[in-house]
């Protein structure tokens, strides 16, 4: 639970309101300011490749991030805005899911549905893919494969487009998780908790040497987790089973080994419907609008392989290779529309079964090399993911002859959606897409420093893509190919020692798979955006501020005509979406770390659209808050006690469908103790003033989703 200070220079890089707190540090830090940056990349090799992971480091900040730039660069380095959420950050604010840490990141914007479901949104687009250690493969909101969190030291998340090395990624940007790697001294730890919601958690995590000279390394993490019961009748499951196998094939050269798995298991709710008047009802916030025999099942394994090799030239090769087997089925039944004025309603369903295989590779090198009298550095490499999903599913919006009262929807008798509309039962709308996504690249970037203080990035990809969509109900298939070039480029200029100005453009294209009215794949959406801020770095790096700008352009997004019960898409026009943020993130001192953020955002239809998928930008709240900070008590009588707190804040926002919620702002906290150096005990608390609010809405019969009330989750851990 307790912090230590870090026990490697830091390079994370933020702006914000802590600048008063470090005037006095400024000139002990100038006295080693050449050595520090110039000790980023030297010729004999970037040492970043070399940082401790979040777990042993502790607190807040890190070392670098590869996300969005494949060799590890410090955070001030990288000329766009990443975040990285340190393992202390996960575990201290009880994150287990991605969604739930993406609730209280900066600028990211989570439309809630069941954890492990949500919808991950920054800037406007919602991320499709998440990466392992840079590897893709697809997250679904609805498909339940959003990843759970045990497995990983930290979380990588960068915003807006970086078509460099994920060219037919969204335009929100990527989220990399890091995986916990093996150790080299044997440690292990046994975790439980509990809360007034119905939450519940078991965890164990062992790693260490398996022989004697510490060249053949494993690791073990065991998770079950029972989310909270936010409303009636509902329950949300996960396990997770993560094991890894480094091992030294010489003095430079180490193979990586790993398999992943996690099932859910989950009664879904699918929010509340409003009144008859169209207004957002503010009753009981546990009435569940289901079946009692909701279900949702789904199994995903990821196997993981890496090689990497470090040259006596200073030179790094890594080679990667990640594959991905998720199969999903799901059944339930929700409220078809609004309330009626005697709280009656219509019942839709919906099932589905879906199988998905993912296959991703990559290998890259990289060089530093002397140039101009300073240190610069290239990396190049080739990449290929495929992604083959096929989706047989099932709707209705009339599963009753008549209107329901919310206990008779919970009571309903069984239907088998999925079977119904394989039969063609009337009133069941049934489909099955088999589509395919694959696309080969090729990339390449330089880091060149003209002068010392300055730095500019250029890079560029040549990506082949390839689409399939086959429609198995209809017998009908599509294909589209073709080759991109995605250019890249930035610039970070060091102002002093704690201070760099940054800028970057960035391209992103992404292929789809969605038919047209004359029933041709519509072609792929470019992205492109404009960067610019300010990056700090003080205490050596601990703490670390950034304030940015930024203006996205979105051409040609696949979306559902005006007509709702039409079966093809059409191509929107072009969306500008701008914005700036300003983050602080790391410690202030080895007791103290703060975590905060604030988003602001705009987005406009520059051409002609249709207002059923443009309206996913109303839910996009115009101002965004997140707040976290906590503080270890070292010495005195309240020694090893922990205190900690925070806010998540946002402004008001709408659906297509003309639902309002207001904006809310609601309070954590938590309380921490260490009982002895192995032993410590926690408490969550969450919600502590118990606002009532709704944190997304969506039509008048579901996804209006209440947040969760006041509730504490205890747990203790004991490491040996």
């Amino acid at each position: 639970m307790g912090r230590r200070k870090h026990s490697v220079p830091r390079a994370f890089a933020t702006f914000g309101s802590v600048v008063a707190l470090i005037g006095a540090s400024q000139a002990a830090l100038a006295q080693t300011a050449d050595e520090t940056r110039l000790d980023t990349v030297t010729v004999e090799g970037n040492r970043l490749y070399e940082m401790l992971p979040s777990e042993v480091t502790e607190g807040y900040s890190v070392d670098s991030a590869t996300v969005g730039t494949k060799t590890p660069a410090a955070l001030r380095d990288i000329p766009q805005s990443v975040s990285v959420v340190t393992r202390d950050a996960i575990d201290d604010q009880n994150f287990t899911t991605l969604d739930e840490l993406g609730r209280r990141t900066t600028g990211v914007r989570v439309l809630s549905n069941d954890n492990g479901r949500s919808s991950i949104f920054a800037r406007g687009y919602e991320y499709d893919e998440a990466s392992i250690d840079g590897l893709p493969a697809p997250m679904t909101s609805i498909n339940g494969s959003v990843p759970s969190l045990a497995a990983f030291d930290r979380v990588e998340i960068m915003r807006g487009p970086s078509g460099l090395f994920n060219s037919t990624s969204e335009m929100g940007g990527i989220v990399n998780l890091v995986r916990k790697r093996p150790t080299d001294e044997f440690q292990g730890s046994l975790g439980a908790g509990a809360g007034t919601q119905g939450q519940r958690n078991v965890q164990t995590d062992l790693s260490g040497p398996l022989d004697d000279a510490g060249k053949v390394r494993g690791r073990l993490v065991l998770d079950r987790t029972d989310h909270p019961e936010i409303a009636d009748h509902t329950d949300n499951e996960q396990y997770d089973i993560y094991a890894a196998l480094d091992v030294d094939l010489s003095a430079d050269t180490t193979l990586g080994l790993a398999f992943l798995r996690n099932h859910k298991d989950i009664v879904v709710n699918n929010g509340q419907p409003v009144d008859a008047d169209g207004n957002l009802t503010y009753k009981r916030r546990s009435a569940f609008y289901g079946a009692d025999w909701n279900d949702f099942n789904s199994q995903s394994n990821d196997v993981l392989v890496d090689l990497t090799h470090s040259f006596d030239s200073g030179g790094y090769g890594r080679i990667g290779m990640r594959y991905s087997d998720r199969n999903a089925d799901y059944n339930y039944a929700f409220g078809g529309s609004a309330l009626d004025d005697d709280n009656t309603m219509n019942v839709a369903g919906i099932g589905s079964d879906v199988s998905q295989e993912a296959f991703s590779f990559d290998a890259s090198y990289s060089q530093p090399f002397s140039a101009f009298g300073n240190v610069s550095e290239f990396v190049v490499g080739s990449d290929y993911k495929r992604y083959d999903t096929d989706i047989e599913s099932s709707r209705t919006r009339g599963l009753t002859t008549s209107r329901v009262t919310r206990n008779e929807l919970n009571k309903l008798a069984y239907t088998d959606i999925l079977a119904q509309g394989r039969q063609g039962a009337g009133g069941f709308r049934y489909g099955h897409d088999d589509t395919r996504q694959q696309e080969t690249g090729v990339y390449s970037k330089l880091t060149l420093r003209p002068v010392e203080p300055l730095a500019l990035i250029a890079g560029g990809r040549v990506s082949h893509y390839e689409t399939r969509n086959k429609d198995r109900a209809g017998d009908q298939s599509q294909r589209r190919s073709g080759t991109e070039f995605t250019p890249y480029a930035g610039a970070v200029y060091d102002l002093d020692f704690n201070h760099s100005l940054y800028a970057s453009y960035s391209q992103v294209f992404k292929p789809q798979t969605a038919l047209d009215a004359d029933n041709d794949i519509i072609k792929p959406r470019e992205g492109e955006q404009y960067e610019v801020g300010i990056k700090g770095s003080y205490f050596g790096g601990d703490l670390n501020t950034r304030l940015s700008a930024f203006r996205l352009y979105d051409e040609n997004r696949a979306a559902s005509p005006a007509d709702p019960k039409a079966c093809y898409s059409v191509a929107v026009g072009k969306m500008r979406i701008q914005g700036g943020e300003v983050e602080v993130a790391g410690d202030l001192t080895p007791q103290w770390g703060v975590s905060a953020g604030y988003t602001y955002m705009d987005t406009e239809v520059k051409e002609a659209s249709t207002g059923r998928d443009d309206g996913i930008f109303m839910l996009m709240p115009h101002n965004m808050v997140n707040l976290w900070t906590q503080y270890d008590v070292a010495g005195g009588t309240l020694d090893g006690l922990t205190l900690g707190g925070g806010v998540t804040a946002m402004s008001g926002f709408a659906s297509s469908q003309g639902v309002e919620a207001p904006g809310y702002a609601v309070v954590d906290a938590m309380l921490g103790y260490d009982f002895t150096p192995a032993f410590s005990g926690q408490l969550n608390f969450n919600n502590i003033l118990d606002r009532h609010y709704y944190n997304r809405v969506g039509g008048q019969n579901t996804f209006n989703m209440p947040g969760a009330p006041s509730n504490v989750m205890a747990s203790v851990n004991y490491d040996f």
